[in-house]
């Protein structure tokens, strides 16, 4: 089915992500779910500050991510990067009043500079002791074999477009590949809350330098938060404090969020 599927998108015009019926990359019924405010998600795991996130993990968004992620319409990259963007703003408030005064860094690249469509500029660089005094997004990390399949990091992407978008408007921050899985980790998938907290327990380490750095931790989607949660463990044993959390959604439970 995923290769008919891929077929049916080479031969085909583009059609909207979430339903299909659009002769567009995203019709606005679709989108309307990522253009919402922030909000909190739920009760935030344990060892994480407050998280943020914008829509509900169900109807035509997943649908939109399952295109971004695993049928390489990266062009998604930028709807999800703006919802990631209003997640990311929500849990970098406290921090943005600390950091008052710092510059946002460098101007991101003119358009004639842009990566083809669908592939978005990843953020200028910033000076190293700029970079250490302002937040910093790090994301959870996808295994190496994920990556490889699907061609691409979406999760890295979405970050790219995020931050970005927020510099051009002159939030200070910047981002960082701090993390990486350890070995392989079995699929999530159907395990219940305890089962998914044993099965990512010590499976993420620092790949980078985070000592000093005031992090906002960002994912896609949280569930049951056991992803966000190990990797918030990961980074504080790297001398990381963990200051926000933000996803695009929040996969429901028995009542909205």
């Amino acid at each position: 089915m995923g290769i008919l599927d891929d077929l049916i998108d080479l031969l085909l015009p583009e059609r909207c992500a979430g339903c299909g019926q659009q002769p567009v990359l995203l019709c606005d019924g679709c989108g309307r779910a990522l253009r919402a405010s922030a909000r909190p998600a739920r009760a935030a795991p344990a060892g994480l500050p407050p998280l943020w996130t914008v829509a509900a993990y169900e109807g035509p968004l997943r649908a939109i991510l399952a295109a971004y992620k695993e049928r390489g319409r990266t062009s998604l990259a930028v709807p999800l990067g703006e919802a990631l963007a209003t997640s990311l703003q929500a849990a970098l408030a406290p921090d943005r009043r600390a950091c008052r005064g710092s510059a946002p860094g460098p101007d991101p690249p003119a358009a004639s500079d842009a990566l083809p469509r669908g592939r978005p500029a990843a953020p200028a660089p910033v000076m190293a002791d700029a970079a250490v005094r302002m937040p910093t997004v790090v994301w959870v990390p996808s295994g190496r074999g994920a990556v490889r399949r699907r061609g691409h990091d979406p999760l890295r992407g979405l970050v790219e477009a995020a931050v970005r978008r927020l510099r051009a408007e002159g939030v200070p921050l910047t981002m960082l590949d701090a993390l990486r899985q350890r070995g392989r980790v079995a699929d999530q998938a159907g395990l219940t809350a305890d089962q998914r907290a044993a099965n990512l327990r010590g499976a993420i380490e620092a790949r980078a330098d985070v000592a000093g750095r005031q992090v906002v931790l960002v994912d896609d989607v949280v569930t049951t938060g056991a992803s966000l949660a190990e990797a918030a463990r990961a980074l504080r044993a790297a001398g990381a404090a963990i200051t926000g959390a933000a996803t695009i959604a929040a996969t429901p439970r028995r009542r909205p969020w």
